[in-house]
């Protein structure tokens, strides 16, 4: 492949209370490769750091990034990157950030979504028909949200030629050496990697770190499996469906999970949704009728009659901070193998 010898130029879309760790894992592995050993002049890459009113982006950690400019011709950039964060307010995008993105769509340059910076580009009407990337941990959302589109979370990133999405947090680096490769070749890419502790660069098709009870599963079968109920938390999965999903019969789905986990598919998904529950009741300000739809609870009865069974309290008693659970049930890496008790 021949390489770009005028070097590559990122545009940065920074949207309100932007993730932190993607967007400085992304522009330190373009800083790193556009010059010398460690002096970060913008020789074979540049960058530019922009928001919609020129002013200061803030992070959600509130470290603020400047200076910023207002929004510069699409056309000075080989690409856009769109970084976004918190998932406060339905409307991510302000129309002026929604109008360049879409100049930059007619203009043919290539667009990145990252972290929910994906959400940007969908609000935009930018990812009809399009593959997209998003973190496990916001795919729930992004299928409430976005109900038309089907987003995957089993994979770090996506190039789909214009668009890339990417799942954020380290894998944003991951992403930004795969286009280094692309346009300044392998060496500048693997340079930027070593030098920021990075072993070598993940491809895209790598998949997505899970909490932890995946690393406790060696069969394939039973992780596809575990990995599809993680991300439709919200709905009950027929465990035919389920099976056939992850390519074998019903029977030898639930003896694989026997035989892995102690428990049939049927269980561990009630756990894994009543653990997710409980996180929600104390993590949230969702009412328990939210909690229990968010977690594929036909009605509130049916959610607090199966939790209490599980925990021995109602969703009352520990939205009221009447209980004496162990800490390690009340956990954002809901996922632990073995009894709930245990």
């Amino acid at each position: 492949m021949e390489l770009n010898t005028r070097g590559l130029s990122i545009g940065f879309v920074l949207l309100p209370r932007f993730t932190l760790l993607p967007f400085a894992g992304f522009v330190d592995c373009l800083r790193l490769a556009a010059d010398e050993g460690d002096m970060s002049r913008q020789l074979r890459c540049n960058w530019t750091f922009m928001t919609s009113d020129g002013e200061s982006a803030l992070s959600s950690s509130g470290a603020a990034i400047s200076p910023c400019q207002t929004y510069q011709p699409p056309e000075n950039f080989d690409y856009l990157v769109v970084i976004a964060g918190v998932l406060k307010d339905k409307e991510m995008v302000d129309r002026v950030t929604i109008d360049y993105l879409k100049r930059a769509d007619r203009l043919g340059v290539p667009l990145v979504g990252i972290c929910t910076g994906v959400f940007a580009l969908i609000q935009a009407g930018l990812m009809n028909r399009r593959r997209c990337c998003v973190s496990w941990y916001h795919h729930t959302d992004l299928v409430k949200r976005f109900p038309q589109v089907t987003p995957e979370s089993d994979q770090l990133f996506i190039d789909d030629g214009d668009r890339l999405t990417c799942a954020g947090g380290i894998a944003s680096a991951d992403l930004a050496a795969y286009l280094v490769e692309r346009h300044l070749g392998r060496a500048w890419a693997k340079k930027s990697l070593h030098i920021m502790l990075i072993d070598e660069a993940r491809q895209g098709n790598h998949p997505q770190p899970h909490p932890l009870v995946l690393n406790k599963v060696d069969n394939r079968q039973v992780r596809k499996a575990i990995s599809l109920i993680e991300q439709h938390l919200g709905e009950l999965i027929p465990i035919d469906e389920l099976a056939e999903r992850v390519g074998c019969s019903r029977r030898a789905l639930e003896r694989h999970f026997r035989e892995t986990l102690g428990v049939s598919p049927q269980k561990f998904s009630r756990d894994l949704r009543l653990r997710y529950g409980l996180w929600l009741l104390n993590f949230t300000q969702k009412s328990i009728t939210e909690v229990g739809e968010r977690c594929g609870f036909s009605d509130t009865a049916h959610f607090s009659r199966n939790f209490k069974d599980s925990f021995g309290y109602t969703p009352s008693e520990v939205r009221k901070g009447e209980t004496q659970l162990p800490e390690n049930l009340v956990d954002p890496f809901f996922l632990h193998i073995g009894k709930l008790d245990g």
